[in-house]
């Protein structure tokens, strides 16, 4: 039998992307919010993935083409 290929990375393991998920509600103030429930509502979803990206985007982001 062969050994297996690739390397474990080592430290603190990556996030699953449940636990982003599970962040994200948090930083907007949804904490106690079941993000289950919210990914079967198409609408209320992208709502959500809308307010999560644009929390991250800096306000004056799109500014520099009017430099």
């Amino acid at each position: 039998m062969g050994k297996p290929e690739g390397n474990r990375s080592l430290g603190i393991s990556r996030r699953r992307w449940e636990e982003n998920i599970k962040n994200d509600l948090q930083e907007l103030g949804c904490k106690g919010m079941v993000w289950i429930d919210l990914a079967q509502d198409r609408d209320k979803w992208w709502a959500l993935v809308n307010a999560v990206m644009n929390s991250r985007v800096p306000q004056n982001a799109g500014n520099f083409l009017t430099n």
